[in-house]
């Protein structure tokens, strides 16, 4: 005899609840950039990012199925992802907001990836497509790295809903 599945049990916590949960892991911060196929860049903040494997080298990252930028990334086999320095907190906050033009009077060059490699950042990761997965309220992007380089300076972090830089201990 076979049972029905059980109904999921309600979730004893909030939305608020979970967020401040996960406010007690810091991340590090970058901004991730991709060419709209109208040649534009788009690119914005997000501490959604993290190593999956060595071998072969593969990030993930995730974005909200709401965003405007969405179609941009889905529609793109490159990206890069600028991990941001600790002195960049104006522009962690400049790619979470809406603005008109982003990269108007940031200093970039551009990468393997044909996107932009933005100054002064402690890393950039060029990477390829690899997959992509609808998960929950986002889409998550699995990125085949194809090039990166290390910069120099103190990481910029988020925790507990705000900025910070890492400091030995």
């Amino acid at each position: 005899m076979t049972r029905a599945p059980s109904a999921a049990p309600a979730r004893a916590f909030s939305e608020h609840q979970f967020r401040d949960a996960l406010a007690q892991f810091a991340t590090g911060v970058t901004v991730i950039c991709a060419r709209h196929p109208d040649g534009r860049y788009v690119g914005f903040t997000a501490n959604s990012f993290n190593s999956v494997s060595l071998d072969p080298p593969l990030v993930l990252w995730s974005l909200s199925r709401r965003s405007a930028s969405l179609p941009a990334f889905e529609g793109s086999e490159r990206y890069s992802v600028n991990v941001l320095a600790a002195d960049q907190v104006d522009l962690a906050r400049r790619f979470s907001r809406p603005h008109a033009d982003r990269f108007e009077g940031v200093s970039y060059r551009l990468g393997w990836a044909g996107t932009p490699l933005i100054d002064g950042c402690v890393a950039w990761i060029e990477c390829s497509h690899h997959a992509r997965h609808r998960a929950g309220d986002h889409v998550v992007f699995i990125g085949d790295v194809q090039d990166c380089a290390r910069g120099e300076g103190r990481g910029l972090v988020f925790h507990e809903h705000r900025y910070a830089t890492t400091a030995p201990i």
